[in-house]
């Protein structure tokens, strides 16, 4: 009894990192859903039926966003070479090629799934850990899959749109599939916790700077706004490219939402 208890604690312990994104992501989606019918009115869009709450979630967002994500961002961008900034950007690229893969997979698309495994490993030799896009050179492209595709190529609908706290506008499936996703990051392996955090922090940095000029293009109603770009988004890349894409050339894939 007592070997058998020396061989599960490492074990237990083992599996400490694995969750530690899945709880992140599950205490932003579980207030949204069980809170949701406390929001007193539907405003008309037939997509967002919980909009006071997520209004509400929103508002408490763009205040993060001013007073932390934002200035974090642009002092991130000021005192970051262009070379070192895009070679970190590769580097996020090449972890969330294990995502990728996985989800390529899943969804049947075999050929899709041998370029990302392809890409990762020709990133991570010979890109010198991701940080060169190597793959790209070769003229494999890179394309963002996540489980909230899947889901919907599974034939689920995206349910209630709803804002997530700290990590923005989603959909109940893409809520859902972020805490699937989770477990794939090759960032959750890292020890000790201060380090992974900070390798994530850097991510969301790194991320946020690069939106800093997609700020300019928000018009109108900045809610309302954010939401069609993340629907219209999402559909785009459910179906591969397929639709049409009214925000042209903007570097929204970036931004894996």
């Amino acid at each position: 009894m007592r070997t058998l208890t020396t061989m599960a604690l490492p074990l237990s312990l083992s599996c400490v990192p694995l969750f530690r994104r899945a709880v992140f992501t599950l205490m932003c989606l579980v207030p949204v859903v069980a809170f949701a019918a406390e929001s007193e009115k539907v405003l008309g869009d037939p997509r967002d039926p919980w909009e006071g709450l997520n209004r509400h979630i929103f508002a408490f967002n763009e205040v993060a966003d001013a007073y932390v994500a934002r200035p974090l961002a642009k002092g991130y961008q000021a005192v970051t070479p262009s070379l070192v900034d895009q070679g970190l950007a590769n580097m996020f690229n090449n972890i969330g090629e294990v995502k990728n893969f996985g989800n390529d997979l899943l969804q049947g698309n075999i050929g899709d799934a041998v370029v990302d495994l392809t890409r990762f490993v020709v990133n991570t030799t010979v890109g010198v850990v991701g940080f060169f896009d190597v793959a790209a050179h070769l003229g494999l492209e890179r394309e963002s899959e996540d489980f909230g595709q899947t889901l919907a190529v599974w034939g689920v609908g995206p349910g209630p749109y709803i804002v997530l706290p700290l990590l923005g506008p989603s959909t109940l499936r893409d809520g859902s599939g972020r805490v699937v996703d989770s477990f794939t990051s090759l960032t959750r392996d890292i020890d000790p916790l201060s380090a992974e955090l900070a390798v994530s922090g850097l991510d969301l940095i790194q991320t946020r700077a690069a939106l800093l000029n997609a700020d300019e293009l928000v018009s109108g109603d900045k809610y309302t706004f954010l939401k069609d770009v993340y629907l219209q988004r999402r559909e785009f890349l459910i179906n591969d490219g397929q639709l049409q894409d009214s925000f042209g050339d903007e570097d929204f894939e970036s931004f894996d939402f």
